[in-house]
């Protein structure tokens, strides 16, 4: 199956210009994520250096910004680069399960391979594998429980296009049909406490 950045970020811009002001924009050596300002009239997830796992790394965090952090520069978060002592890198991974959780779900949705990231080229000796079985448990935990909005929409989106068959345009509405009103008005328990933590 092929991969190709235009069609990731035409789903993207397809479900979330109109609805968030948000656009997917491919970047250079480093992801960022900058909201609107004088140079841009749209918030943008900026990934890094052409690579689709990038895409989807950055859009997992946008995904599970809240509204608050979606002003930030970057959402406001702090970043160690590489070289990080232990207690770094345990905080790194803390704060990495959830988006990477994410990142593994719209890599199924995609039909691409999926590894876990520690992020970490210094001398500290990571345990890989135990992150890698905390990414797998968050991920289940969000399909019995719920993704957050955002999240349920690019993945339905994503699964429409790569998995389903269908063109880009009939993959976008697909997934915007999951931002209609559950029947009732208020949604399923599941979706309206994914949608809850996600606006945290």
């Amino acid at each position: 199956m092929t991969h190709r950045l235009e069609d990731v970020i035409a789903l993207f811009d397809g479900l979330f210009i109109d609805t968030c002001n948000t656009r997917l924009v491919r970047g250079g050596g480093e992801p960022l994520y900058l909201p609107a300002d004088a140079e841009s009239p749209w918030h943008r997830v900026i990934f890094a250096r052409g690579f689709f796992s990038s895409a989807l790394h950055e859009i997992s965090h946008w995904c599970i910004a809240g509204r608050q952090r979606r002003l930030k520069e970057d959402y406001g978060y702090w970043y160690a680069p590489d070289g990080r002592d232990a207690d770094l890198q345990a905080a790194f991974e803390r704060v990495e399960v959830a988006p990477q959780a994410l990142e593994s779900l719209f890599s199924q949705a995609c039909a691409l391979r999926f590894h876990v990231s520690v992020d970490n080229l210094g001398d500290v000796e990571v345990d890989r594998a135990g992150f890698a079985t905390r990414v797998a448990e968050r991920a289940e935990r969000y399909r019995l429980e719920g993704l957050p909005r955002r999240a349920r929409v690019f993945e339905r989106a994503l699964r429409a296009f790569y998995l389903e068959g269908q063109d880009l345009s009939s993959a976008v509405e697909t997934g915007l049909g999951c931002l209609a009103p559950e029947a009732g008005g208020s949604g399923t328990p599941t979706a309206a406490k994914a949608d809850a933590s996600a606006q945290a």
